[in-house]
């Protein structure tokens, strides 16, 4: 009975595949954690979001922003849905898509658990959030993706701004302050104002600008937390974070981390796709 943390998989279907076989994967007896962006970029979307389905419970996914794009664009007009890339109209337009669309809206944005001291989430959390502060903002947004107001906060969460959490904001500005947060966080200020263009390794930002998880005087924090979204990064442990977004996309690596041994323990098969040229991009 093992669990799994596992990477960006962005429609990876065939590597998906390979790193299952290569943890010896039991769905009667082992879960997956995935840290979102389970679509686009890789070409097999589909065919992910089937085969994670289809796991049940034994699947803990939570969102990210190529997951909520996806949704987004699903509330759109059939006319505005043709003119997206090839492998997300497959989804849009496929017969299971509903019961796709379905599932995944209804997944979570974080994920904690306390026996195994670890936390899931996709991008990382406000420097000022404590856990708890975390777990309420989380349940916010994903209350209004599954009642009346999902098709309003789906086609109204784009944009940079507000650019940081704090508590006084309300309505639509403060789910997508903590959407921002939760799905497109790698650098910000001591404030915890997010730098949306910095996507390259630690050492690359501009001056003033520290990566969400050591941002001086940010909150202590008691748990564990496993993230994916920022491929730059890579696999990276330290400070109480496991980053786990290898690039499987950009012709990296798909990576899983065991989380119920004595030690977290990293385990990767190597992506066969090209490579593009420069660092590795969003």
């Amino acid at each position: 009975m093992a669990t799994y943390a596992i990477g960006d998989v962005q429609g990876c279907h065939d590597e998906l595949s390979r790193l299952l076989e290569k943890l010896r994967f039991d769905p009667a007896q082992d879960t997956l954690w995935f840290c979102g962006d389970l679509v686009n970029r890789g070409g097999q979307s589909l065919q992910v979001l089937r085969l994670v389905k289809s796991l049940g419970e034994r699947a803990i996914v939570v969102l990210g922003n190529h997951d909520l794009s996806l949704l987004a664009i699903a509330e759109r007009d059939e006319a505005d849905q043709v003119k997206v890339n090839p492998e997300l109209r497959e989804i849009l337009f496929a017969p299971d898509r509903d019961a796709l669309l379905d599932w995944l809206r209804a997944r979570p944005l974080l994920h904690a658990d306390r026996d195994l001291n670890f936390l899931l989430v996709h991008a990382g959390l406000a420097p000022q959030w404590t856990i708890a502060h975390a777990e309420s903002a989380a349940r916010e947004v994903e209350q209004r993706l599954r009642g009346d107001g999902a098709r309003q906060l789906l086609l109204s969460m784009f944009g940079n701004k507000p650019d940081r959490w704090h508590a006084r904001l309300q309505g639509l500005d403060r789910l997508r302050a903590a959407i921002n947060v939760f799905t497109r966080l790698r650098f910000c200020d001591l404030r915890g104002r997010i730098a949306y263009r910095e996507k390259g390794a630690p050492g690359t930002q501009k001056p003033g600008l520290y990566p969400w998880f050591a941002v001086p005087g940010h909150v202590a924090r008691e748990i564990r937390i496993v993230c994916g979204h920022w491929s730059a990064l890579g696999r990276f442990q330290g400070m109480g974070v496991y980053a786990i977004d290898g690039g499987c996309v950009w012709g990296g690596e798909l990576i899983a981390l065991r989380l119920d041994g004595e030690e977290p323990q990293f385990v990767a098969i190597k992506s066969t796709r090209p490579r593009p040229p420069g660092k590795f991009i969003e």
